[in-house]
């Protein structure tokens, strides 16, 4: 099918509403697929292209996708690819995507692009592999549709951007087997960095309590008062929308909550991470019982105290983000860490072969965090 790609108008909304129920039921956390506000302002963003593809004889909407970009950042992110039941094996998706990049990568818009693509069949996987994404890592439990479903991490970059990788010269061990997972599934070499020393064990303080404020306005006029320049708190196209400080107000952890999806991402802490290292054990249990199943962190693959401060309170690194973030001439590195609540079921999960070293890191990273070591008595 010839289908005729454009750029979505607000025009298009209801319509685009009906298609991400038709795909994804009364279940997708995206405002992207359900609030019309939000659609129409992802719409007129001057950072983001958001294209439908309709069929030719009928004018019926028939795909949708956008690369949502966002000021002063130069990473994107595919979203809300969808295509009509009825008009799917057409390669829609991949015409669709790949009209994105041309759009927004290739033209040198953007560094890089991410995608999250759901793991229950390998056809999102395809779809982003045969469109120059290549499998960064795995998310177990991400996000909560009809139930709790593992993610697929990929990213594309723009010519030459990987090879303007900033060394690090070193890790927590524990973090080596992602490096070897990701050198073979990317041209990427991480053979100059080591394992670093262990560092001395943080005590797994508890503060008596945590207040989380939940007021999204407030939250973001704060959050940009204590930090008013970016490259502390790097994490793209995430605004917090939560707040998280004890009775003293001795740290302060900002965070973004999907209600909806009940997933949770911390963004920053003040007034440094390691204020609240200590207590991320109190910080996990508050955004727990208001409901969060999967708390997720992004840190640079160069700051080893923060990673290894996660690392010590039961994250599990999933994915590795390489020339994530630029600084000067050069890009940073990045770890996505991960903690959920809920039993991680794999019985389900479909991956392509690419990203298989991926989730065999993972499991034997959570066994290694999780699961009681034996020992044998002679």
């Amino acid at each position: 099918m010839n289908t005729r790609i454009t750029p979505a108008t607000g025009a298009d909304i209801a319509e685009l509403r009906q298609l991400y129920y038709a795909v994804y039921g009364p279940h997708y956390p995206a405002a992207l697929g359900t609030d019309p506000a939000e659609m129409a302002r992802l719409i007129q963003d001057p950072n983001s292209l958001w294209l439908v593809g309709r069929c030719p004889d009928t004018g019926a909407l028939a795909a949708s996708a956008a690369i949502h970009g966002e000021r002063g950042s130069r990473i994107g992110r595919l979203e809300g690819l969808a295509v009509h039941p009825d008009h799917r094996a057409g390669g829609l998706a991949a015409a669709l995507t790949e009209a994105l990049c041309a759009g927004m990568l290739d033209s040198g818009r953007l560094d890089s692009v991410y995608a999250t693509v759901r793991t229950v069949s390998a056809g999102p996987q395809r779809v982003v592999a045969r469109n120059g994404f290549r499998p960064l890592g795995v998310l177990p439990n991400a996000v909560d549709l009809s139930s709790r479903e593992s993610l697929a991490l990929y990213a594309r970059h723009s010519a030459g951007v990987l090879d303007r990788r900033l060394p690090v010269p070193e890790v927590p061990a524990a973090l080596l087997p992602l490096l070897r997972a990701a050198e073979r599934c990317l041209d990427v070499s991480y053979a100059d960095t080591r394992a670093a020393d262990p560092l001395p064990v943080l005590r797994h303080g508890r503060a008596e309590r945590l207040e989380m404020i939940e007021a999204p306005a407030f939250v973001r006029r704060r959050f940009h008062e204590r930090f008013p320049d970016a490259g502390a708190w790097f994490y793209p196209l995430h605004s917090p929308n939560v707040l998280l400080t004890p009775d003293d107000g001795g740290f302060e952890v900002y965070a973004y909550f999907n209600r909806t999806g009940r997933y949770c991402s911390l963004l920053a802490a003040h007034p440094d991470p390691a204020a609240a290292a200590a207590c991320l054990e109190s910080v996990t249990s508050t955004l727990t019982r208001a409901g969060a199943g999967y708390v997720e962190a992004l840190v640079p693959l160069a700051h080893h105290e923060v990673l290894a401060a996660f690392l010590a309170q039961g994250f599990v690194a999933g994915a590795l983000y390489p020339a994530m973030r630029a600084e000067g001439a050069g890009f940073h590195d990045y770890v996505v860490l991960s903690r959920s609540t809920a039993q991680i079921d794999f019985r389900g999960v479909v991956v392509e072969p690419a990203l298989q070293p991926y989730l065999d890191c993972f499991l034997s990273a959570w066994a290694s965090t999780y699961l009681p070591t034996l020992e044998v008595a002679s």
